[in-house]
Protein backbone atom coordinates (compact mmCIF):
# COMPACT_ATOMS: atom_id res chain seq x y z
CA UNK A 1 0.00 0.00 0.00
CA UNK A 2 1.00 3.46 -0.98
CA UNK A 3 2.86 5.60 2.11
CA UNK A 4 0.54 7.71 4.27
CA UNK A 5 1.84 10.90 2.24
CA UNK A 6 0.53 9.87 -0.85
CA UNK A 7 -2.73 10.71 -1.74
CA UNK A 8 -4.28 7.78 -3.85
CA UNK A 9 -4.11 4.66 -1.68
CA UNK A 10 -3.66 1.77 -3.66
CA UNK A 11 -6.58 -1.10 -4.46
CA UNK A 12 -7.03 -3.46 -1.48
CA UNK A 13 -7.31 -6.37 -3.78
CA UNK A 14 -4.26 -5.31 -5.28
CA UNK A 15 -0.67 -6.38 -3.77
CA UNK A 16 0.61 -4.44 -1.41
CA UNK A 17 4.15 -3.74 0.04
CA UNK A 18 2.58 -1.69 3.76
CA UNK A 19 5.10 -3.12 6.40
CA UNK A 20 2.94 -4.08 9.32
CA UNK A 21 2.64 -1.86 11.89
CA UNK A 22 4.08 -2.65 15.55
CA UNK A 23 2.15 -4.04 17.96
CA UNK A 24 4.16 -4.18 21.00
CA UNK A 25 2.17 -5.47 24.24
CA UNK A 26 3.10 -1.97 26.51
CA UNK A 27 1.25 0.65 23.73
CA UNK A 28 -1.82 -0.77 23.55
CA UNK A 29 -2.32 -0.15 27.36
CA UNK A 30 -2.11 2.98 28.89
CA UNK A 31 -0.56 4.42 31.24
CA UNK A 32 -2.12 4.10 34.49
CA UNK A 33 -1.61 7.97 35.34
CA UNK A 34 -2.94 9.26 32.53
CA UNK A 35 -7.10 9.89 33.02
CA UNK A 36 -8.84 6.52 31.97
CA UNK A 37 -11.92 7.21 29.26
CA UNK A 38 -13.36 4.42 30.40
CA UNK A 39 -17.32 4.04 31.44
CA UNK A 40 -17.71 1.74 34.68
CA UNK A 41 -20.17 -0.60 33.21
CA UNK A 42 -20.14 -3.27 35.29
CA UNK A 43 -21.08 -0.68 38.29
CA UNK A 44 -23.79 0.76 36.02
CA UNK A 45 -25.16 -2.62 35.22
CA UNK A 46 -25.23 -4.09 38.81
CA UNK A 47 -26.56 -1.11 40.05
CA UNK A 48 -29.57 0.00 37.67
CA UNK A 49 -31.95 -2.77 38.34
CA UNK A 50 -31.91 -2.51 42.27
CA UNK A 51 -32.69 1.79 41.73
CA UNK A 52 -35.34 0.92 39.46
CA UNK A 53 -36.82 -1.42 42.22
CA UNK A 54 -35.89 1.49 45.08
CA UNK A 55 -37.99 4.13 43.12
CA UNK A 56 -41.08 1.24 42.74
CA UNK A 57 -40.52 0.50 46.41
CA UNK A 58 -40.84 4.40 47.63
CA UNK A 59 -43.64 4.76 45.67
CA UNK A 60 -45.44 1.73 46.63
CA UNK A 61 -44.95 2.90 50.49
CA UNK A 62 -45.54 6.35 50.28
CA UNK A 63 -48.80 5.44 49.14
CA UNK A 64 -50.02 3.27 51.37
CA UNK A 65 -48.23 4.99 54.71
CA UNK A 66 -50.54 7.82 53.16
CA UNK A 67 -53.25 6.54 52.62
CA UNK A 68 -53.15 5.25 56.53
CA UNK A 69 -52.38 8.42 57.89
CA UNK A 70 -49.50 6.65 59.61
CA UNK A 71 -46.87 9.30 57.22
CA UNK A 72 -46.61 12.21 55.24
CA UNK A 73 -43.17 10.61 53.93
CA UNK A 74 -42.39 11.98 50.42
CA UNK A 75 -41.74 9.32 47.60
CA UNK A 76 -38.23 11.27 47.18
CA UNK A 77 -37.11 11.17 50.51
CA UNK A 78 -37.80 7.07 50.47
CA UNK A 79 -36.22 6.90 47.21
CA UNK A 80 -33.37 8.60 48.50
CA UNK A 81 -33.26 6.59 51.96
CA UNK A 82 -33.39 3.57 49.96
CA UNK A 83 -30.56 4.06 46.72
CA UNK A 84 -28.59 5.06 49.42
CA UNK A 85 -28.73 2.01 50.82
CA UNK A 86 -28.74 -0.64 48.65
CA UNK A 87 -25.59 1.52 46.49
CA UNK A 88 -23.53 1.20 49.23
CA UNK A 89 -23.87 -2.27 49.80
CA UNK A 90 -23.27 -3.03 46.30
CA UNK A 91 -20.40 -1.24 45.77
CA UNK A 92 -19.28 -3.37 49.34
CA UNK A 93 -20.62 -6.51 47.58
CA UNK A 94 -19.39 -5.59 44.08
CA UNK A 95 -15.54 -4.81 45.06
CA UNK A 96 -14.90 -7.62 47.09
CA UNK A 97 -11.91 -9.88 45.81
CA UNK A 98 -10.66 -13.38 46.34
CA UNK A 99 -7.36 -14.11 47.66
CA UNK A 100 -4.80 -14.54 45.17
CA UNK A 101 -2.10 -16.81 46.95
CA UNK A 102 -2.20 -20.31 46.12
CA UNK A 103 -4.32 -19.90 43.08
CA UNK A 104 -3.64 -20.72 39.46
CA UNK A 105 -4.86 -18.90 36.00
CA UNK A 106 -5.11 -20.45 32.46
CA UNK A 107 -5.03 -17.70 29.96
CA UNK A 108 -4.87 -18.92 26.43
CA UNK A 109 -4.64 -16.92 23.42
CA UNK A 110 -1.36 -15.18 24.54
CA UNK A 111 0.11 -14.89 21.18
CA UNK A 112 -2.37 -11.79 20.77
CA UNK A 113 -1.86 -8.22 22.82
CA UNK A 114 -4.57 -8.87 24.69
CA UNK A 115 -3.82 -12.01 26.47
CA UNK A 116 -0.31 -11.00 26.78
CA UNK A 117 -1.62 -8.57 28.32
CA UNK A 118 -4.05 -10.00 30.61
CA UNK A 119 -1.07 -12.62 31.84
CA UNK A 120 1.23 -10.33 33.21
CA UNK A 121 -1.68 -8.29 34.82
CA UNK A 122 -2.77 -11.34 36.51
CA UNK A 123 1.06 -12.12 37.73
CA UNK A 124 1.19 -8.59 38.73
CA UNK A 125 -1.81 -9.36 40.77
CA UNK A 126 0.16 -12.67 42.97
CA UNK A 127 -1.74 -15.18 40.49
CA UNK A 128 0.25 -18.45 39.04
CA UNK A 129 -0.54 -18.18 35.73
CA UNK A 130 -0.34 -20.11 32.84
CA UNK A 131 0.16 -18.46 29.88
CA UNK A 132 -1.11 -20.50 26.44
CA UNK A 133 0.66 -19.86 23.18
CA UNK A 134 -0.06 -21.33 19.58
CA UNK A 135 3.22 -20.79 18.95
CA UNK A 136 5.62 -21.07 21.45
CA UNK A 137 8.76 -22.41 20.25
CA UNK A 138 11.20 -19.41 18.83
CA UNK A 139 8.35 -16.49 19.67
CA UNK A 140 9.89 -13.78 21.19
CA UNK A 141 6.59 -12.84 23.08
CA UNK A 142 6.52 -15.63 25.10
CA UNK A 143 10.12 -15.06 25.86
CA UNK A 144 9.70 -11.64 26.84
CA UNK A 145 6.68 -12.39 29.08
CA UNK A 146 8.59 -15.40 31.07
CA UNK A 147 11.71 -12.71 31.65
CA UNK A 148 9.27 -9.82 32.45
CA UNK A 149 7.49 -11.56 35.10
CA UNK A 150 7.52 -13.80 38.16
CA UNK A 151 8.80 -16.89 38.52
CA UNK A 152 4.67 -17.89 38.90
CA UNK A 153 4.27 -17.41 35.60
CA UNK A 154 4.77 -20.48 33.41
CA UNK A 155 4.47 -20.44 29.40
CA UNK A 156 2.80 -23.36 27.43
CA UNK A 157 2.28 -24.19 24.25
CA UNK A 158 -1.49 -24.18 23.63
CA UNK A 159 -3.33 -24.18 20.70
CA UNK A 160 -7.24 -24.69 21.66
CA UNK A 161 -8.14 -26.27 18.15
CA UNK A 162 -5.26 -29.50 19.33
CA UNK A 163 -7.08 -32.06 21.08
CA UNK A 164 -3.20 -33.30 21.69
CA UNK A 165 -1.93 -30.27 23.15
CA UNK A 166 -4.88 -29.85 25.63
CA UNK A 167 -4.83 -32.71 27.08
CA UNK A 168 -0.48 -32.59 27.34
CA UNK A 169 -1.43 -29.00 29.06
CA UNK A 170 -3.96 -30.29 31.47
CA UNK A 171 -1.38 -32.57 33.10
CA UNK A 172 1.34 -29.53 32.60
CA UNK A 173 -1.03 -27.53 34.99
CA UNK A 174 -1.97 -30.58 37.25
CA UNK A 175 2.44 -31.49 37.67
CA UNK A 176 2.70 -27.82 38.39
CA UNK A 177 -0.32 -26.85 40.76
CA UNK A 178 0.40 -24.20 43.82
CA UNK A 179 1.52 -25.71 46.86
CA UNK A 180 -1.97 -26.70 48.83
CA UNK A 181 -4.27 -25.69 45.61
CA UNK A 182 -7.40 -28.55 44.89
CA UNK A 183 -7.50 -27.16 41.52
CA UNK A 184 -7.44 -24.47 38.40
CA UNK A 185 -8.96 -21.52 39.88
CA UNK A 186 -10.25 -19.97 36.46
CA UNK A 187 -9.89 -20.42 33.09
CA UNK A 188 -9.71 -17.45 30.56
CA UNK A 189 -9.98 -17.55 26.75
CA UNK A 190 -8.60 -14.82 24.67
CA UNK A 191 -7.46 -17.46 21.48
CA UNK A 192 -10.09 -15.62 18.44
CA UNK A 193 -10.09 -15.90 14.90
CA UNK A 194 -11.69 -12.95 13.28
CA UNK A 195 -13.03 -13.83 9.78
CA UNK A 196 -14.26 -10.96 8.05
CA UNK A 197 -16.41 -10.45 4.50
CA UNK A 198 -19.89 -11.22 3.52
CA UNK A 199 -20.58 -14.71 3.57
CA UNK A 200 -20.73 -15.58 -0.38
CA UNK A 201 -17.26 -14.05 -0.22
CA UNK A 202 -15.18 -16.11 2.70
CA UNK A 203 -13.90 -19.32 1.80
CA UNK A 204 -15.54 -22.36 3.86
CA UNK A 205 -12.62 -23.52 5.38
CA UNK A 206 -12.15 -19.61 7.09
CA UNK A 207 -15.35 -20.09 8.14
CA UNK A 208 -14.59 -23.43 9.62
CA UNK A 209 -11.28 -22.20 11.21
CA UNK A 210 -13.55 -19.60 12.68
CA UNK A 211 -16.02 -21.87 14.34
CA UNK A 212 -13.03 -24.30 15.87
CA UNK A 213 -10.74 -21.59 17.17
CA UNK A 214 -13.86 -19.25 18.50
CA UNK A 215 -16.39 -22.32 19.30
CA UNK A 216 -14.94 -25.95 19.20
CA UNK A 217 -11.90 -24.85 20.96
CA UNK A 218 -12.79 -23.22 23.72
CA UNK A 219 -15.80 -25.55 24.07
CA UNK A 220 -12.66 -28.19 24.42
CA UNK A 221 -10.24 -27.13 26.46
CA UNK A 222 -13.27 -26.21 28.72
CA UNK A 223 -14.51 -29.99 29.21
CA UNK A 224 -10.96 -30.96 29.85
CA UNK A 225 -10.31 -28.39 32.56
CA UNK A 226 -13.66 -28.42 33.78
CA UNK A 227 -12.96 -31.19 36.44
CA UNK A 228 -9.79 -28.73 37.94
CA UNK A 229 -11.63 -25.80 38.05
CA UNK A 230 -14.99 -27.48 39.98
CA UNK A 231 -12.06 -28.81 42.58
CA UNK A 232 -11.88 -25.42 43.22
CA UNK A 233 -15.06 -23.75 43.04
CA UNK A 234 -13.57 -21.20 40.31
CA UNK A 235 -14.71 -19.75 37.44
CA UNK A 236 -14.95 -19.80 33.45
CA UNK A 237 -14.13 -16.51 31.49
CA UNK A 238 -14.86 -16.30 27.66
CA UNK A 239 -14.02 -13.43 25.50
CA UNK A 240 -16.44 -12.43 23.36
CA UNK A 241 -18.08 -9.21 21.44
CA UNK A 242 -19.98 -6.83 21.06
CA UNK A 243 -20.64 -8.25 17.91
CA UNK A 244 -22.85 -10.99 18.97
CA UNK A 245 -25.77 -8.35 19.98
CA UNK A 246 -25.51 -5.80 16.93
CA UNK A 247 -25.86 -6.78 13.40
CA UNK A 248 -23.37 -5.34 11.04
CA UNK A 249 -21.93 -6.50 7.54
CA UNK A 250 -18.84 -7.84 6.71
CA UNK A 251 -18.45 -8.95 9.96
CA UNK A 252 -21.11 -12.49 9.75
CA UNK A 253 -18.85 -15.25 10.43
CA UNK A 254 -16.95 -13.42 13.28
CA UNK A 255 -19.95 -12.59 15.27
CA UNK A 256 -22.09 -15.74 14.15
CA UNK A 257 -18.68 -17.75 15.76
CA UNK A 258 -19.13 -15.71 19.32
CA UNK A 259 -22.54 -15.64 19.63
CA UNK A 260 -22.96 -19.47 19.60
CA UNK A 261 -19.88 -18.95 22.76
CA UNK A 262 -22.14 -16.61 24.19
CA UNK A 263 -24.90 -19.31 23.68
CA UNK A 264 -22.43 -22.18 25.07
CA UNK A 265 -22.16 -19.59 27.87
CA UNK A 266 -25.58 -19.19 28.98
CA UNK A 267 -26.12 -22.54 29.15
CA UNK A 268 -23.10 -23.78 30.67
CA UNK A 269 -23.55 -21.20 33.81
CA UNK A 270 -26.81 -22.70 34.43
CA UNK A 271 -25.16 -26.11 34.87
CA UNK A 272 -22.41 -25.03 36.70
CA UNK A 273 -24.23 -22.74 39.14
CA UNK A 274 -24.47 -25.84 41.71
CA UNK A 275 -21.26 -26.66 41.98
CA UNK A 276 -20.19 -23.27 42.69
CA UNK A 277 -18.38 -22.12 39.43
CA UNK A 278 -19.48 -18.91 37.90
CA UNK A 279 -18.94 -18.67 34.14
CA UNK A 280 -17.98 -14.97 32.98
CA UNK A 281 -18.72 -13.46 29.39
CA UNK A 282 -16.46 -10.18 28.51
CA UNK A 283 -18.03 -9.06 25.47
CA UNK A 284 -15.66 -6.22 24.20
CA UNK A 285 -16.21 -3.33 21.32
CA UNK A 286 -15.63 -3.80 18.04
CA UNK A 287 -12.83 -0.91 17.80
CA UNK A 288 -11.08 -2.97 21.21
CA UNK A 289 -11.41 -6.11 18.88
CA UNK A 290 -10.13 -4.74 15.75
CA UNK A 291 -7.06 -3.47 17.53
CA UNK A 292 -5.88 -6.11 19.46
CA UNK A 293 -6.53 -8.98 17.17
CA UNK A 294 -6.37 -7.26 13.31
CA UNK A 295 -3.31 -5.65 11.73
CA UNK A 296 -3.73 -3.63 8.49
CA UNK A 297 -1.52 -6.28 6.97
CA UNK A 298 -3.86 -9.19 7.75
CA UNK A 299 -6.96 -7.11 6.74
CA UNK A 300 -5.23 -6.84 3.33
CA UNK A 301 -4.04 -10.48 3.24
CA UNK A 302 -7.57 -11.38 3.52
CA UNK A 303 -9.07 -9.09 1.17
CA UNK A 304 -6.76 -10.26 -1.83
CA UNK A 305 -7.89 -13.78 -1.11
CA UNK A 306 -11.12 -13.55 -0.82
CA UNK A 307 -10.93 -11.63 -4.18
CA UNK A 308 -9.23 -13.72 -5.73
CA UNK A 309 -11.51 -16.97 -4.78
CA UNK A 310 -14.76 -15.12 -6.58
CA UNK A 311 -15.89 -16.21 -9.62
CA UNK A 312 -16.33 -14.15 -12.32
CA UNK A 313 -19.98 -13.75 -12.26
CA UNK A 314 -19.81 -13.29 -8.02
CA UNK A 315 -16.78 -9.91 -9.26
CA UNK A 316 -19.38 -9.06 -11.59
CA UNK A 317 -22.08 -9.01 -9.53
CA UNK A 318 -20.80 -7.32 -6.34
CA UNK A 319 -17.92 -5.06 -8.34
CA UNK A 320 -14.71 -3.96 -6.85
CA UNK A 321 -15.91 -0.83 -6.44
CA UNK A 322 -18.47 -2.51 -3.44
CA UNK A 323 -15.60 -4.89 -2.53
CA UNK A 324 -13.27 -2.52 -1.52
CA UNK A 325 -15.84 -0.01 0.37
CA UNK A 326 -16.93 -2.93 2.55
CA UNK A 327 -13.45 -4.30 3.38
CA UNK A 328 -11.99 -0.51 3.65
CA UNK A 329 -14.66 0.30 6.59
CA UNK A 330 -13.01 -2.10 8.68
CA UNK A 331 -9.54 -0.35 8.45
CA UNK A 332 -10.75 2.02 11.45
CA UNK A 333 -10.17 -0.68 13.15
CA UNK A 334 -6.49 -1.22 12.30
CA UNK A 335 -5.21 2.19 12.19
CA UNK A 336 -4.66 3.05 15.93
CA UNK A 337 -1.32 1.65 17.27
CA UNK A 338 -2.18 3.49 20.57
CA UNK A 339 -5.51 1.24 21.74
CA UNK A 340 -6.37 1.64 24.87
CA UNK A 341 -7.20 -2.29 26.29
CA UNK A 342 -7.29 -1.21 29.81
CA UNK A 343 -11.31 -1.49 29.88
CA UNK A 344 -11.00 -5.11 28.43
CA UNK A 345 -8.11 -6.08 30.70
CA UNK A 346 -9.83 -4.94 33.56
CA UNK A 347 -13.03 -6.80 32.76
CA UNK A 348 -11.29 -10.01 32.34
CA UNK A 349 -8.91 -9.57 35.37
CA UNK A 350 -12.42 -8.81 37.05
CA UNK A 351 -13.92 -11.74 36.51
CA UNK A 352 -11.03 -13.82 37.95
CA UNK A 353 -10.25 -11.95 40.75
CA UNK A 354 -13.68 -10.51 42.23
CA UNK A 355 -15.26 -12.65 44.91
CA UNK A 356 -18.76 -11.65 42.92
CA UNK A 357 -18.25 -11.58 39.31
CA UNK A 358 -21.12 -10.65 37.04
CA UNK A 359 -22.51 -12.84 34.36
CA UNK A 360 -21.70 -10.44 31.37
CA UNK A 361 -19.01 -7.57 31.11
CA UNK A 362 -19.27 -5.01 28.54
CA UNK A 363 -16.29 -2.78 28.55
CA UNK A 364 -17.52 -0.95 25.12
CA UNK A 365 -18.15 2.50 24.13
CA UNK A 366 -21.11 4.25 25.19
CA UNK A 367 -22.20 4.60 21.42
CA UNK A 368 -21.35 0.86 21.44
CA UNK A 369 -23.56 0.36 24.74
CA UNK A 370 -26.65 2.27 23.18
CA UNK A 371 -26.86 0.54 20.06
CA UNK A 372 -26.27 -2.26 21.80
CA UNK A 373 -29.12 -1.79 24.31
CA UNK A 374 -31.82 -0.49 20.96
CA UNK A 375 -30.71 -3.62 19.02
CA UNK A 376 -31.76 -5.73 21.75
CA UNK A 377 -35.12 -3.57 23.06
CA UNK A 378 -36.36 -1.71 19.59
CA UNK A 379 -38.15 -3.37 17.36
CA UNK A 380 -36.11 -5.22 14.13
CA UNK A 381 -37.57 -3.00 11.45
CA UNK A 382 -37.42 0.15 13.77
CA UNK A 383 -33.56 -0.53 14.79
CA UNK A 384 -32.30 -0.99 11.11
CA UNK A 385 -34.00 2.15 10.03
CA UNK A 386 -32.01 3.80 12.67
CA UNK A 387 -29.03 1.77 11.99
CA UNK A 388 -28.26 1.86 8.16
CA UNK A 389 -24.81 0.35 7.64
Amino acid sequence: MAAGDVTRRASITAPSMHRRPSARRGSLIKNPQSQSQEVPWDIIDRCALPIVLCHALAVVLSTLLNALHLSQISVFTLFLWFAISVTGSLWFYHNLQVTAAGKAVLVTGCDNVLGNALARRLDDLGYHVFAGFQNKAGNIDADMLKEDCSGRLHTIQLDCTSETQILSASLYIVDHLPEGAQGLWAIVNCESWCALGELEWVPFSVVKRAMDVNLLGPARLVQVMLPLVRRARGRVVLASSILTHVAAPVRGVHAASLAALDALAACLRRELKPRGVDVVVVAAGEYTTGSAWLSEEKLLEQARDMWKRLSDEQKGAYGEDYFEQALRSLEKYTKNADADLTAVTRALSDGVTRTFPLARYTPVSPREKLKSLLAEHLPRSLYEGLYTD
